[in-house]
């Protein structure tokens, strides 16, 4: 089993890349933000690796973090959600949206993917809400992930629709040590200004 590629980027495309490792070039798929996050042609980069393997076709899928990785394994244990969705769903929402989204049942979120309806949005939630809940989100050092669930949770209940309320979280800083009360001013900030 292929873990991770470390070598050459050798080609960039909508939905992958190829990854030059010893003179061999491995394809890749890979969601929008990890493709982008690899830089131009040339780079040394390093990429986690799901190999799937079936009985027609064996690919690779990549990811810049072990945990964007993990998050996808688990994705792709929901009955009826193969790599190609699980994909989408990270290209289309960042890893904490997704988790965020699923430690809080919020199916209209994971419904903003292409290829997820309201049926496998709600299937997604009831697989994975106690094991994202558990694992990602509850986890120690993810205070900032459990203020953004608060922050979406303060934005739908004054009567934004999940979109919108993903997007302003989305559009306030991740590094920062905001309060939970500035998050929802800034959130706020931006819905106005749009």
């Amino acid at each position: 089993m292929i873990s991770s590629l470390r070598g050459k980027l050798d080609s960039l495309a909508a939905d992958g890349a190829v990854i030059n490792v010893g003179g061999v070039g491995f394809r890749v798929h890979m969601p929008t933000g990890a493709i982008t996050a690899l830089g131009t042609p040339g780079n040394d980069v390093k990429v986690f690796t799901h190999m799937h393997v079936r009985e027609d076709n064996i690919s690779l899928y990549g990811f810049a973090s072990s945990e964007e990785l993990w998050l996808f394994e688990t994705l792709i244990g929901v009955t009826g959600l193969g790599p190609k969705l699980s994909l989408a769903i990270l290209s289309a929402m960042s890893p904490e949206q997704v988790t965020t989204a699923i430690a809080t049942g919020n199916a209209d979120m994971l419904d903003m993917a292409p290829g997820v309806g309201k049926k496998v949005a709600n299937r997604i939630i009831l697989e994975l809400k106690e094991k994202i809940g558990a694992g990602w989100v509850a986890a120690p050092g993810t205070k900032s992930a459990q203020e953004n669930t608060d922050v979406l949770g303060a934005l739908t209940s004054l009567g934004y629709s999940a979109a919108e309320a993903v997007k302003a979280v989305g559009a306030i800083p991740s590094d920062s040590e905001l309060e939970l009360e500035d998050k929802i001013k800034l959130a706020l900030q931006y819905l106005g200004g749009k």
